[in-house]
């Protein structure tokens, strides 16, 4: 199956290249483009992922000069916003003189990561003073997958340690700030990649995805974030039963587009998502989306959380906004055996500390408190008591729960709820906010609504619908079927079209 799956895939892989320089532009090339192919910043901001490809590949601009723009941004604004927590410019300069292969995406600008995405020759840090020289020799199966898909990698972004936190910090980086308002976070856990998207440094960039860590950073910075099927992206050397790898986007095509060259499906994935759509995604999100069935959610699954009010609006708006377009929606929440899921946070905590004990055992020696935050260290020290029989028992918990979720989409197509409970967090050193809140409260706000999916592997998406009365972004959420993102690029698709977001910036 995985032999004919792979076959399938790159037979329209191969064609992304020619599906990309026919696609339209709703980002057109500016009227100022200069004939000896320059290009300012002002230019460069104009165009998505997709836009930036095919002026590389109509020769209108150079890979080299597309890497310059983004560096000299970069050193423009990350001393404000602290979102580069590597800086690989020479590797990249590298990388574009010695050629660049005929891919998707050839010459755009593109940043990875710092957390469980390994770059050769680099060190994977995971934000965390005990991963610091962690230098590794090879690459991840997606970093191959985007770098034959021509993309530069200059840098690495900021992430919390171990990505266990909503706010982009750590005790080895530093704090991240929102591009829309430096005294707010830009969420966590992929934090910085959102930064230096909605910061203008790039079209897009790499992110990862356990617990809501795509969706609520883009949801925070005003962006689109899509967290695949599980099992959609390969995710070695990783090992995950939640985790997912993708990209946070400021447009739809970018986020189909990244998604056809990176979902080929790699001989040592622990689990390969069902076949997707025999068009790629990028040609798929161009069909309408039909008439959907839309399940309305204003209350988390799991959390007995305040939802903020201005999270209540953004997806009340949303919900009218899909009327208006011809969907049926109503309020419905899947029937979830909360009395049967006592363990299935254990796996999620058993395969999310397995990276401790294995450079443990590298070091031969324990990892120290002063080598990881009090809370990360507390949390390691529980996830060694957990044993065979409660991991094995959350594995059953999680099909016992997509099989809940799977019996509901029965009768609708996606459900719509606020991605985040509360708006984008404060920035602060402290535990305790001004309004009295601490982190923890924060960070259970903030993932609220995300962390089911993760468990049951569907599809789901933040989308860049609505901004506060303050000026913040808040994204509203669409999950889909497992195995369903095609559904959700073309509604995506759709709500772009009719409520644009591209030209949104942040008054960085």
């Amino acid at each position: 199956m995985n032999a004919d799956l792979n076959t399938s895939r790159r037979a329209f892989v191969e064609k992304v290249g020619a599906v990309l320089s026919l696609a339209t532009l709703p980002f057109s090339a500016p009227a100022g483009m200069r004939s000896n192919g320059e290009m300012s910043f002002a230019e460069y901001s104009k165009h998505d992922g997709i836009g930036l490809a095919q002026l590389v590949r109509r020769k209108e601009i150079s890979a080299a000069a597309l890497l310059e723009i983004a560096i000299a941004r970069a050193e423009a604004v990350n001393s404000r916003i602290n979102a580069l927590a590597q800086k690989l410019y020479e590797r990249a300069r590298a990388q574009v003189n010695s050629g660049m292969p005929n891919g998707a995406f050839a010459g755009v600008p593109f940043l990875l990561k710092d957390l469980g995405i390994d770059l050769e020759g680099t060190p994977t840090t995971n934000a965390s003073r005990f991963f610091e020289d962690n230098i590794v020799q090879r690459n991840s199966a997606v970093v191959d997958l985007y770098k034959k898909a021509g993309l530069v990698i200059f840098g690495k972004t900021n992430a919390p340690e171990f990505g266990m936190s909503g706010f982009a910090e750590s005790a080895l980086y530093g704090m991240t700030r929102n591009p829309w308002n430096l005294e707010f976070g830009p969420g966590g856990s992929s934090g910085g990649a959102a930064a230096v998207v909605a910061a203008g440094i790039v079209p897009f960039a790499n992110a990862t995805d356990f617990g809501g860590s795509i969706r609520v950073p883009a949801s925070c910075c005003g962006l689109f974030g899509l967290k695949p099927t599980y099992g959609r992206t390969p995710l070695s050397p990783e090992f995950s039963s939640t985790n997912t790898i993708h990209a946070i986007t400021r447009s739809v095509r970018d986020s189909a587009a990244l998604l056809d060259i990176s979902c080929v499906s790699a001989a040592n994935t622990f689990h390969c998502a069902p076949p997707s759509p025999q068009a790629s995604y990028l040609e798929n999100m161009r069909q309408p989306p039909g008439k959907l069935r839309i399940a309305l959610l204003h209350r988390p699954y799991f959390y007995d959380v305040k939802v903020h009010s201005e999270c209540l609006k953004a997806v009340d708006n949303a919900a009218g906004l899909c009327e208006s377009l011809g969907h049926h929606v109503e309020e419905a929440s899947p029937p979830i055996p909360y009395d049967q899921l006592s363990e299935i946070g254990s796996v999620f905590m058993a395969e999310f500390f397995a990276p401790i004990g294995e450079r443990e055992k590298k070091l031969g020696r324990l990892v120290r408190l002063d080598e990881v935050n009090s809370g990360n260290y507390r949390r390691i020290r529980e996830s060694r008591k957990i044993s065979a029989d409660d991991y094995l028992k959350g594995q059953q918990e999680i099909r016992l729960l997509r099989q809940a979720m799977a019996d509901f989409y029965k009768k609708y197509d996606v459900i719509l709820s606020p991605t985040q409970a509360t708006l984008p967090p404060p920035v602060s050193g402290e535990e305790r906010m001004a309004d009295g809140r601490t982190k923890t409260e924060i960070n259970t706000a903030l993932a609220a609504f995300t962390g089911i999916y993760n468990f049951t592997g569907q599809p789901a998406m933040s989308v860049p619908l609505f901004w506060a009365s303050d000026g913040l972004p808040i994204g509203v959420m669409f999950a889909g079927r497992f195995g369903d993102e095609a559904t959700l690029f073309r509604l995506a698709s759709q709500l772009e079209e009719s409520r644009p977001w591209f030209g949104k910036r942040a008054p960085l």
